[in-house]
């Protein structure tokens, strides 16, 4: 009996649906975990994504593009397969998409964590019999700190530069990241701007119903905006660009969960680095699966080989499922050996020793 999901040219496909879910290339029915580019490519006929989604999703499509929505936890029957989708907690509207048919449910997660965050609804976890889960950060090693102590450091770190009137850049992705960064920030401090790529998804989210802290564009030909005391939000393509010269004196800070291995922000360049990730941590990612009940686990994007290798030897049936694109990526060509420590922890579970390299990334 062939498998309810298959991987195929285009992507990931049911044939008993006829639909495919987060496409490579263009297909009449494309069903959408979340807007992210590697998981929602333009061109389909026709998009199913979950409500909360829609205004992100049309931002990134284009208003030509078809959109269907559908509620979490609402059912679909698509050619007569039972379609739900639910909070993957990745950012506004991220999805995993339940699809049963025939006394067989597979769950697709896309993106997503378990921790909590205040622009998106939260991950819940679904019951199934084959789990597809992504393993961006799929190493011992990960293991993230909690929100609120990652929003203090980098209030601390703002406050002190705008008394020294220096403007903080803080370099994040413009979806899903800033946004969350944005919730986070202490609007006390000063004022917060958003690059004009961060301030276009900035409005998708108000106009999803987000409470967002207030964000002001940046003015054309600027220089100390906010008079050294204003805090900047751009993607990270912004730090090689004259764009962040008008901004006189700056200090400038990476927002990602690669800032945990410190050889990534030297080798970059990066005077400081705060590590907040909207993908699971290996904890988590162990959690999901074990309270999913599944007995087969399909793991994509990310460590694929070494975490499918740790939930074999747990005694699931864990298998590789090939994509065409394979998620954030380390921010670097490669391991050095002033990485070596903080990735040891590969071929075994953490031990105090990985405690104390994650608490020096810090």
């Amino acid at each position: 009996m062939p498998d309810l999901l298959e991987i195929t040219p285009k992507g990931l496909f049911c044939a008993a649906g006829n639909f495919y879910i987060d496409p490579w290339r263009p297909v009449s029915h494309a069903v959408i975990t979340h807007a992210h580019a590697d998981h929602a490519r333009p061109g389909s006929d026709r998009y199913l994504c979950a409500a909360p989604g829609m205004h992100v999703l049309r931002t990134r499509m284009g208003s030509q593009a078809l959109i269907d929505t559908l509620k979490y936890n609402e059912h679909l029957s698509i050619n007569g397969v039972d379609v739900s989708l639910h909070p993957a907690g990745h950012l506004l509207g991220s999805s995993q998409v339940r699809v049963s048919h025939r006394g067989t449910t597979w769950v697709v997660t896309g993106d997503y964590k378990l921790q909590n965050d205040s622009t998106c609804d939260c991950f819940e976890s679904v019951p199934c019999d084959v789990f597809v889960t992504e393993s961006t950060f799929g190493l011992p090693v990960y293991r993230w700190p909690a929100p609120e102590t990652v929003a203090h450091e980098i209030n601390t770190w703002w406050k002190a530069n705008a008394d020294s009137g220096r403007t903080s850049v803080l370099l994040a992705y413009a979806l899903g990241k800033a946004q969350r960064l944005a919730s986070l920030l202490d609007p006390s401090i000063g004022p917060i701007y958003g690059h004009g790529a961060v301030m276009k998804l900035v409005e998708a989210y108000r106009a999803s119903g987000v409470r967002l802290p207030p964000i002001n564009r940046i003015p054309p030909h600027s220089r100390k905006i906010g008079g050294g005391r204003g805090i900047v939000i751009a993607p990270p393509s912004a730090a090689a660009t004259t764009w962040i010269n008008r901004f006189g004196e700056t200090s400038i800070a990476m927002v990602s969960g690669w800032m945990l291995l410190r050889g990534v922000r030297r080798r970059r360049g990066i005077p400081k680095g705060f590590i907040l990730s909207d993908h699971v941590d290996y904890p988590d990612l162990m959690q999901a699966v074990q309270s999913s009940g599944a007995q087969r686990v399909l793991v994509t994007h990310g460590f694929t080989d070494i975490v499918a290798r740790l939930l074999t030897e747990q005694g699931l049936n864990a298998e590789v499922l090939a994509t065409r694109f394979v998620g954030e990526t380390n921010p670097d060509d490669g391991v050095t050996d002033e990485d070596a420590s903080d990735l040891q922890a590969i071929n075994r579970e953490p031990t105090d020793t990985d405690n104390k390299d994650a608490e020096d990334a810090q």
